[in-house]
């Protein structure tokens, strides 16, 4: 019985298939830098042209300038998104199983191209660039109680997102764009004595 099933699936998706790939044919494809693509169908009756799809957001290799991401995080799109919280808290990485991986990725960018499905805050939003001029972004990975930069299994940065994330955080504080405070110390000097 199960033999017979499986036969029906196999001959409904090939049918299927066969199907879908006979139903739409293009007269011509415009494709242009700045602009999506678009088709003329010869089914149509008066040739209409689709509307532009929107661009793929997936595409990473448009660099965006840092003055722009400072921009960015000041402005009502950004609050509207994120709100007043930092920018990896409402972040949840998918992962197989019922426990949490001990690292995170290793990136999510390959070839300027977001291969994860769930990518790192970082990545997932192309305006948030890493730079040491970029203050307010490196300030929300950085703990408000000790000063510390917290951790990748606690912000969910990708490994090549955090190391640049620790560099840059380095970078704004030898550069003064970062301000710490280093811890006093009192010494008793009457042991040297």
């Amino acid at each position: 019985m199960s033999l017979l099933l499986n036969g029906f699936h196999l001959a409904e998706s090939i049918l299927r298939k066969n199907l879908i790939t006979k139903v739409t044919a293009a007269k011509f494809m415009h494709f242009s830098f700045g602009e999506s693509h678009e088709v003329v169908n010869l089914n149509e009756e008066e040739n209409k042209v689709r509307e532009p799809k929107t661009p793929i957001t997936k595409d990473r290799s448009l660099v965006i300038p840092v003055e722009t991401s400072i921009k960015y995080l000041k402005s009502d799109a950004y609050k509207r998104t994120y709100g007043n919280l930092p920018v990896w808290s409402l972040y949840i990485r998918n992962y197989k199983g019922h426990y949490l991986p001990k690292k995170t990725r290793k990136t999510c960018i390959r070839n300027n191209i977001i291969t994860t499905g769930s990518p790192c805050p970082i990545c997932r939003d192309e305006y948030l660039v890493i730079d040491p001029t970029n203050v307010d972004l490196l300030k929300q990975f950085i703990s408000e109680f000790s000063g510390e930069i917290l951790h990748f299994n606690k912000t969910g940065l990708c490994q090549k997102a955090h190391q640049k994330l620790l560099v840059a955080i380095m970078k704004a504080k030898d550069c003064g764009f970062l301000t710490y405070d280093v811890p006093m110390r009192i010494y008793d000097y009457d042991e040297w004595k």
